[in-house]
């Protein structure tokens, strides 16, 4: 990821406001394309008996096979297609935020892949969800999947860097699961947030325990109020074997209502 001078989001969204007839039209001509890159199929995820169809990467090994044969991954966390996967912190947060009482609420979903969380959230009952990431395919494919699971009236897909972008707004949640692997974006992650919360509203994060992030909520803490609440489930690994995890999920409050936006350091 890149840093470049501050801009505003993408939005690669068409109109909410469009036909059935075009969101279908919409539909097949990304999943044509996403067809010429991958094998794909869609994957059935259910969430309170309600299934969300979800677009995965079919031939992942072969897939990866291939990049390794044309030398494309350079360093693994940034090259690889971790976009792609249906992370279990994805799931987790995206049934938590059920707790917010969603109604009439706006929701960012950061480092999205392919929209797991913000896809739940909207079944929830969030009123504007907006769904962000920087890496091209998994816009493709969190728009498809918007489109596939008939969520286009209030699920919107936009390119953001939060190293770079200075959004249109504020939100009253920012979720984020998995997104706190990278140290480096730990500071741009902070400053990102102190500036799109809403008065009154809060941020969301979600990650494997295993995984280390003092160093983000201290930054954090400069700006938020930082709770975390830990959470077990059991989840079935690359190996076909179910296993137990735990995951935290960290509560971002802003210390004062009004606060100047950016004010970590």
């Amino acid at each position: 990821m890149t840093a470049q001078p501050e801009t505003p989001a993408h939005d690669m969204t068409a109109s909410p406001n469009a036909s059935p007839d075009a969101h279908a039209a919409e539909l097949e001509r990304l999943l044509a394309t996403a067809r010429e890159r991958y094998e794909v199929g869609f994957e059935t995820l259910t969430v309170d008996d309600a299934p969300l169809e979800i677009l995965q990467i079919r031939n992942m090994t072969g897939h990866l096979d291939r990049l390794i044969a044309a030398n494309a991954i350079k360093d693994p966390l940034r090259d690889l297609p971790l976009w792609a996967k249906i992370w279990p912190a994805s799931f987790l947060l995206g049934r938590f935020l059920r707790k917010l009482d969603p109604a009439g609420k706006s929701l960012l979903e950061v480092g999205a892949g392919c929209g797991v969380t913000g896809l739940i959230a909207a079944r929830y009952g969030f009123a504007r969800v907006t769904i962000t990431d920087v890496n091209d395919d998994a816009l493709l494919f969190a728009r498809i999947n918007v489109l596939r699971n008939g969520l286009a009236d209030r699920v919107e897909v936009r390119r953001c860097d939060i190293t770079a972008a200075r959004l249109d707004t504020r939100y009253d949640v920012i979720a984020g699961a998995e997104i706190l692997y990278l140290e480096d974006l730990h500071r741009p992650l902070a400053k990102f947030l102190a500036r799109h919360v809403a008065a009154g509203g809060q941020a969301m994060l979600c990650t494997d325990k295993r995984r280390k992030a003092a160093h983000f909520l201290k930054l954090a803490g400069r700006d938020f109020d930082v709770a975390e609440q830990p959470v077990g489930i059991k989840s079935t690994g690359d190996d076909g074997q179910e296993e137990r995890r735990l995951f935290l999920v960290h509560r971002l409050t802003p210390k004062r209502s009004g606060a100047a936006p950016g004010a970590t350091a």
